[in-house]
């Protein structure tokens, strides 16, 4: 059913090409006449940027921890008066975030058991669900070599044995919620522009056309 404006959640493995996906659907949603807030999580909010130094390891958190804060930066990213999703939505656009539930649920239930992240976010869940979770499959092998390729540090989670268990955790997940979420998972093993028209084909009866 066709909406004025989505809520879209893309997820995956670090290196798998969210942010390029991310800037290419806004750029044509935006071409094709719609007002688009693009977002992501961590947020850059006080919250997140303590959840990013626990990453970058200037400050140390237990994963219980980590887990938590981000289910409290989760529900401030829905809820601030602001910039919150919320009140992007009301405001008329549509907003993709770069990050949102699943990615908590895959990544924290590696340490942590699987129904407890789901139950601490089910707060968030209740709020707002995505109207599609786009999930860029690769394998942890070229997630490694990406950030390799990338960035001379690595972050908290980026190991090959952690990313090798996020992984089947994320498919854990999807397995898990089919009956409640809207999950596309496209190859992302691909040159970016044909994982785009991908994931265009997939939205695009969802989206109504408008005239820019």
């Amino acid at each position: 059913m066709e909406k004025q404006n989505l809520f879209i959640a893309f997820e995956g493995l670090d290196g798998s090409g969210k942010s390029t996906q991310v800037k290419m659907l806004t750029d044509r949603l935006v071409q094709s006449g719609h007002k688009v807030y693009a977002t992501f999580e961590p947020t850059d909010s006080r919250i997140g940027s303590l959840i990013r130094d626990i990453f970058n390891h200037r400050t140390e958190g237990d994963q219980r921890v980590i887990a938590a804060l981000f289910v409290a930066d989760r529900l401030n990213h829905l809820l601030d008066r602001q910039d919150g999703i919320l009140k992007k939505l009301e405001d008329g656009y549509t907003v993709i975030t770069d990050r949102y539930y699943f990615s908590s649920y895959a990544y924290h239930s590696v340490y942590i058991d699987m129904d407890w992240v789901i139950k601490a976010n089910a707060l968030s869940a209740v709020i707002l669900r995505p109207d599609l979770n786009i999930y860029i499959d690769i394998l942890p092998e070229e997630s490694m070599e990406r950030i390799n390729k990338g960035r001379n540090t690595k972050e908290m989670y980026e190991t090959l044995e952690n990313l090798i268990n996020v992984r089947e955790k994320y498919l854990e997940a999807f397995r898990l919620l089919q009956h409640e979420e809207k999950v596309f998972i496209t190859d992302g093993n691909r040159p970016p522009e044909h994982i785009g028209e991908e994931i265009w084909s997939e939205i695009a009866d969802m989206v109504v056309k408008k005239k820019p």
